[in-house]
């Protein structure tokens, strides 16, 4: 053993450089959110929870071509239609079963009218799984409530579709 080595031992040089670096970090200001009340800004490109967007004169924008359905690859969306009077095509029913969903984006991508597309809420836990199978209400209801910050996030990542 050198001599430096056993000053750094006798001096215990290693306790002294950790307690130098904790206290360097002591002083800095904290990295932590308090979270409830705080939250960390979230990407446009984020994938939460699902929902169905209206247009603006309030018709439902989803025309029934179940490319979402055949797209899925956990086969999480149903959709059945039927044609209308003015001969156009309209769900009569769209589920999305959010217990199989793996959050993959490619229905959203899918969808040649941006009907269905997956909103900034993270926030959308339950007690039960019967309340995660979202039926049409429910996705308009995401769509109607989120709606400012889908067309934002929508029209910030347009230049990258």
């Amino acid at each position: 053993m050198g001599i430096a080595s056993t000053v750094k031992a006798f001096t215990l040089w290693e306790f002294v450089k950790a307690h130098a670096l904790t206290l360097k970090y002591f002083f800095k200001p904290k990295a932590t959110i308090n979270y409830p009340f705080e939250r960390n800004p979230v990407s446009p490109r984020f994938r939460g929870e699902h929902a169905l967007r209206r247009y603006p004169n309030g018709e439902e924008r989803c025309i029934a071509c179940k490319l979402c359905e055949a797209i899925c690859p956990a086969q999480a969306i149903t959709i059945e239609a039927e044609p209308r009077d003015d001969g156009s095509r309209r769900t009569t029913r769209y589920d999305i079963d959010m217990t199989k969903c793996i959050y993959c984006g490619l229905c959203q991508e899918a969808c040649p009218v941006d009907a269905i597309v997956e909103g900034p809420n993270y926030e959308f836990a339950t007690e039960t799984r019967e309340e995660l199978i979202y039926d049409k209400a429910k996705l308009l209801d995401n769509g109607d409530r989120w709606e400012r910050a889908i067309a934002a996030n929508l029209a910030a990542d347009a230049a990258y579709r």
